[in-house]
């Protein structure tokens, strides 16, 4: 997202509202939806944690941040078990939870997901498995893909001891295997506070799914969801901006 960022000076709701109407249709658009398993990452077969959390009723959250928060939001939407997941900025405080500020990558920010979901359904460990294998590349330091930044960093920001349990043994259990070439940069920070962003990076990748950059690096992550995990998998995204108008 850092390449379109800086080129279009830190979108704004207008920008992303009108702007994003005349390249929608481009050719290079076109061209890479026909050619999905050319993403910028490919995902990676990883074994289930052995470790989970404990089977419960009712809802929980979790909390996930792997570089652009829109491709990252649009992988858990189809997840099933999941009720909401909200792009926003977690590691900051109130006051610097604003898009452009964020980009400055100075305010202990990064861009990240709320997930809303039933662990009856679907447990930690298994959005946990979501996370490392097809919604971002745990191996990237302060980056992720084209976006440079401290405000892209792979985090989990653990909701409680027992999440944080869990993702550690997982991310112990991975480096062990070697599932991956490099080992798992992925943090794990506690006690932060979760801020929804902006209306216009909601459900942006729905939206907007012939925006080239959406095209290239999230889209074929919806592909792998669905190849990865089948039984996880819901062809219908649960949206933030139509249930908060229902």
């Amino acid at each position: 997202m850092n390449g379109i960022k800086t080129k279009a000076a830190r979108r704004s709701p207008f920008f992303a509202r009108g702007a994003l109407a005349a390249l929608v249709l481009t050719a290079a658009a076109a061209a890479f939806w026909q050619t999905p398993a050319r993403s910028a990452e490919d995902a990676v077969v990883i074994p289930p944690p052995a470790v989970d959390e404990k089977a419960a009723s009712g809802t929980e959250k979790a909390v996930f941040a792997g570089g652009c928060f829109w491709g990252v939001q649009g992988v858990f939407q189809h997840v099933k078990g999941v009720s909401k997941a909200v792009s926003g900025y977690t590691g900051g405080s109130a006051e610097n939870a604003v898009y452009e500020v964020v980009g400055t990558g100075r305010t202990g920010h990064a861009e990240s997901v709320e997930i809303t979901y039933d662990p009856s359904k679907v447990t930690y460990g298994q959005l946990l498995q979501v996370y490392f294998s097809v919604a971002h590349n745990p191996t990237q330091l302060n980056y992720q893909g084209p976006d440079q930044g401290t405000q892209y960093r792979s985090t989990i920001f653990a909701e409680n001891d027992e999440q944080k349990k869990v993702a550690e043994n997982y991310i112990a259990q991975l480096d062990k295997a070697k599932v991956f070439a490099k080992p798992i940069v992925t943090t794990l920070e506690t006690g932060k506070t979760f801020y929804p962003a902006e209306d216009y990076h909601q459900d942006f990748l729905t939206l907007n799914p012939t925006y080239p950059y959406i095209v290239y690096n999230d889209l074929p992550k919806i592909e792998n969801l669905k190849a990865l995990f089948p039984k996880l998998y819901s062809e219908k995204p649960v949206l933030v901006l139509a249930s908060s108008k229902s």
